[in-house]
Order: C-alpha cells, then structure tokens, then sequence
C-alpha cells in the first residue's frame, strides 16, 4: 500500500503539475500546432490496496484539462504497479509503464513528446532563449502556487497550522515585464490558487522577479533568495518573515517533484 508520503507527492503531481500542461500547449507554438484537432483522453493508472490511484490528460477542441481521477474508457492507459513507481515516472526517474493502445501510434507520439517537454520544469533544464525562459517561469510559478494550496487541502500538519493562523491574506508572485503573475489567498485555513493579479486586496507579501532570466536561478533553487535579492533579480515587498516561510514550503514542494 502507498505510504502517505506517496500519495502526498500523488496528490501534488496530480492537481498541481499535470495542468501546467495547458501552459505548454496554449504558449508554445510547436505544441500548440502538433495537437490541433486532437480529441482524445490519456490516463495514467497506479495500483493500489485502497484502489486504484491515477489522472487523465484530456485533449479537445475546448482545449487542454487535467483531471485528478481514473475515468472509464480512455484511449491511452499507462499503468503502474505503484503509486510510487507512477510517481518516479513523472519526477524524471527510469520507468516503463505498461501501455494499452500502442496501435493509436500518432497520438502516443504526441502524447510522448508532451511529456519530454514537461522537463523544461526539471532544475538542470536551462532554456536559451527569452522565449523558453518566460515558459519555464510561468510554468514553475503556476505549478507552485497550485502546489502550496493543495499541500494545504491534503491536511498536511505544517501547511495547515501555517493557514490556521492568518486572516485573509495574498501571496502574490510577478515576474516583470513578461507578464507573468499568480497568487495564493489564504483565509483562516482555506486556500485558493489564481492566475493574474489579484485586484481586491494589497499583498501581503509580493514576491516581484526582474525578468525571467532573473527569476530563473531562484525558481531552480540554485540561488537562495537573500543573494537574489541583493542581486536585483527579486523584490521582496511585505513581511520578510511570512516570505521566508512560503520559500521554505516552496523548497519542500521541489524536493517531492523533482
């Protein structure tokens, strides 16, 4: 049976990494192009004494969606032995699923290269142009703020006792002048991750990048943030000690991703 560790880092992977997915297809041209037209549903499946564990890419004309559940009749199954194995797959570690619908060779294919391009999110990968860069950020920062709400939903004791204890408040992140901008909003426990600017109510700690090349070694967790910074690569507006801690929780989230 999967520990809770597992099933945590399942959960993460699940709502949190999979729907940047849609970033990927609507912002690079190439990916926008190579699933034109394509309508179809591609589920990974993880065995389980308590029961089956998985998540289904969804592919149509209204556009991409991930959803964090097993559904009857997809397409395209990858199957795992484990959770942990299913886990290992998606966090770039050595895996052969078992695939049933290998004659559907052209939507494997894309599906194949869809996955392949999720590495842009891995530390090591280092985009070259400004492009791939502003990609990998807006990726990175809506994956972590959707990341940090659903640590909270899960129960997980620390993040709860951390949201128990705040009124409303805003995390905001932006990354200047590509555009790129995200928050969590924390309520007495609750938590709810956005895209955009959130407009109702000042920050209470607003994590500003200057450009994504900038943001790039602090999202990689290569430069901590007090040398990025004194670096001018981020501004950190609001309490540093709040600030502090959602970068410790960030730190927590890329270590059961990656």
């Amino acid at each position: 049976m999967a520990t809770e560790q597992e099933l945590l880092t399942s959960r993460i992977i699940r709502r949190a990494v999979l729907p940047v997915i849609k970033v990927l297809i609507e912002d690079d041209p190439k990916m926008a192009k190579r699933f034109e037209g394509v309508d179809a549903t591609v589920q990974f499946v993880a065995q389980d004494e308590a029961g089956p564990v998985g998540a289904c890419l969804v592919f149509s004309d209204e556009g991409f969606k991930a959803l964090p559940e097993v559904v009857e009749n997809p397409d395209i199954t990858f199957g795992f032995s484990s959770v942990a194995k299913m886990n290992d797959m998606f966090t770039g570690k050595p895996v052969i699923p078992k695939i049933k619908g290998l004659l559907k060779v052209g939507l494997l294919i894309k599906v194949f290269s869809v996955l392949l391009a999720m590495k842009i999110m891995m530390p090591d990968s280092k985009p070259k142009t400004q492009a791939r860069m502003a990609l990998k950020v807006k990726m990175s920062l809506y994956m972590v703020t959707t990341a940090l709400s659903q640590l909270n939903k899960s129960g997980d004791p620390e993040m709860v006792k951390w949201t128990s204890k705040q009124p409303e408040r805003i995390y905001q992140w932006s990354c200047e002048p590509e555009g790129i901008a995200c928050y969590l909003r924390v309520k007495a426990g609750k938590s709810q991750a956005g895209r955009g600017y959130y407009r109702r109510r000042k920050p209470f700690v607003h994590m500003k990048f200057n450009g994504a090349e900038n943001a790039l070694p602090v999202i990689t967790n290569s430069m901590d943030m007090i040398p990025a910074i004194s670096k001018g690569y981020l501004e950190v507006v609001g309490s540093p000690e709040y600030g502090t801690q959602i970068g410790d929780f960030m730190l927590r989230l890329a270590a059961m991703v990656t």
